[in-house]
């Protein structure tokens, strides 16, 4: 099976040795020609590559979509990754076998669920962010996709989800998932005003797009998914984060940041 994984990266970093699974990719790269000459752009052929400000890994997902002939494709992040190990090594991530493994048996590998135990998906994510472009979202699913819209209701109640928009998925499963996705928030992208977002709120798009995979996935059940690790690169400050986590829940999200 042609398998084809995306790297995603904005700056040059250390990537997996195994270049027939792996692909670098730069995304942004329509706004950045000269940082980088070795990883693949997010800018030839059908791309998106200039809304990488506001729609972050997704330039390099849509790219995929138009651009990369593959039997499956995937998308991690050039500091996480998919394994099936929880060693912070890059020598322990998925290598062809573990996916080829997999995906004889599945039509989608995902990171383990991230759980908020004192939040639900909803609360976490207007702690976190301005509410408006969720509920933009939540309006076109309900007019343009009405089948989706118990699924997206339950998913914003949970106190769990697939994040970070990383995924291997056989190429049915990828086409279908992108069609849907893109659609929506191509057309919240039409009707929200983020001039006076700040930089950081300004990535609006890849935001919901998380919020958005396990809605699809609850109506998409004709495709078997499996769970592996989630392995983040380098060491993490739990007690920063968690204190940003409590800042956004009782302060506010400018005090989370």
């Amino acid at each position: 099976m042609n398998v084809k994984i995306l790297v995603a990266a904005h700056k040059n970093y250390t990537m997996p040795t195994d270049h027939e699974l792996y692909l670098p990719i730069f995304v942004g790269k329509a706004l950045h020609p000269d940082v980088n000459h070795t990883f693949q752009g997010d800018n030839t052929g059908d791309n998106i590559s200039a809304k990488n400000p506001h729609f972050n890994e997704l330039t390099a997902i849509y790219w995929a979509w138009k651009n990369l002939d593959a039997d499956a494709i995937g998308l991690v992040h050039y500091r996480r990754y998919l394994s099936l190990h929880h060693a912070k090594d890059l020598n322990t991530i998925l290598t062809k076998t573990d996916v080829d493994n997999l995906l004889a048996h599945h039509d989608i590998i995902l990171p383990k669920k991230r759980h908020y135990y004192i939040e639900t998906n909803f609360s976490h994510y207007i702690h976190a962010h301005h509410e408006e472009p969720l509920d933009l979202a939540r309006d076109i699913i309900k007019t343009d996709y009405p089948t989706y819209l118990a699924a997206f209701d339950t998913m914003m109640q949970r106190r769990s989800a697939h994040m970070f928009n990383m995924f291997v998925m056989k190429k049915p499963a990828f086409d279908a998932y992108c069609t849907w996705m893109f659609d929506i928030l191509f057309k919240v992208e039409k009707q929200l005003d983020i001039t006076n977002y700040d930089t950081y709120e300004t990535r609006v798009y890849g935001f919901i797009s998380e919020r958005l995979l396990d809605v699809w996935l609850q109506v998409n059940r004709q495709y078997s998914t499996t769970e592996v690790n989630f392995v983040y690169m380098e060491r993490q400050n739990w007690f920063v984060k968690g204190g940003k986590f409590i800042a956004r829940k009782f302060v506010g999200r400018k005090a989370g940041r």
